[in-house]
């Protein structure tokens, strides 16, 4: 099958005019928009879900499908702030549908997996181990920053209204949460070899995709959910396409279903991960 030919697409994607925001830009503009209480209680799940998208990827540039992968990974009170965020989008005009109802949230099992049990499964790509690596020194270098400004912080005895001591603990807390998260992680992380005499996309995989509606060119890599980021063009296989593509071979043509409708792509390209 013949895609039509079109400007190859790689995630992420390149610049549109400048008329249209970037999605970290819309985001601080729709947390303006809020009074100060809703804006607290909705900052934390808006910032995940924008550095989910890519901050510097355009409004324009988000789509139905990205709406869907995202709901493979929210909880329910992240879906709440998202559909929002989404709802605000569409009033502005900035989007030309209401994106918000493809927003799916997953309803938390009722039987819980076990950390150890849920850990082993993680399989991840040399890479993105490598870049978690890099993150957890990063923020490792960061501690005793933070210690110091609790330091000096602390030497203000009034501790009934001392806005910076609450704020070093609050990024302190934080940043040790993120550090233990990504060292379980990387502790229970397996990291992915070549597959052998095999043709089929596995994770790891790197997938150069044609848009049969629309002839545009996509390339995305298959990875953990751990490891999603689609403004990098890391795609979770858990998510409407990842899932669909696990186990396919390039030249079939697969069609991937959510809410916005059913989308036909043909697979040009499959390379495979490098042991």
């Amino acid at each position: 099958m013949t895609c039509p030919v079109s400007r190859i697409i790689i995630c992420p994607v390149g610049t549109v005019p400048n008329s249209n925001p970037t999605v970290g830009e819309a985001g601080s503009e729709f947390l303006l928009s809020r009074p100060a209480q809703d804006r607290n209680a909705l900052q934390g799940e808006i910032h995940k879900f924008l550095r989910w998208l890519g901050l510097r990827r355009r409004v324009a540039e988000i789509g139905p499908l990205d709406i869907a992968s995202y709901g493979e990974q929210s909880t329910p009170s992240e879906g709440k702030a998202i559909k929002s965020f989404l709802a605000y989008l569409y009033k502005r005009k900035l989007t030309n549908s209401n994106l918000s109802v493809h927003l799916r949230v997953k309803k938390s099992p009722r039987k819980t997996t076990s950390p150890i049990q849920q850990a082993e499964k993680i399989q991840m790509t040399r890479q993105g181990y490598a870049k978690l690596e890099k993150e957890l020194a990063e923020l490792r270098s960061q501690i005793p920053g933070i210690t110091e400004e609790l330091r000096r912080a602390a030497a203000d005895k009034d501790f009934r209204e001392n806005a910076p001591l609450a704020a070093a603990r609050e990024r302190k807390s934080h940043l040790q949460g993120k550090m233990q998260e990504i060292e379980s992680t990387l502790k229970s992380a397996t990291i992915l070899s070549q597959g052998q005499g095999t043709s089929r996309i596995k994770i790891g995989d790197t997938v150069t995709l044609c848009d049969l509606s629309s002839g545009k060119r996509l390339r995305y890599v298959l990875v953990d959910t751990r490891e999603a980021n689609p403004a990098e063009g890391r795609i979770s296989v858990a998510s409407p396409i990842g899932g669909t593509l696990v186990d396919k071979e390039g030249g079939q043509t697969v069609k991937i279903t959510v809410p916005a409708g059913t989308f036909e792509y043909h697979i040009e390209e499959v390379q495979h991960e490098m042991p």
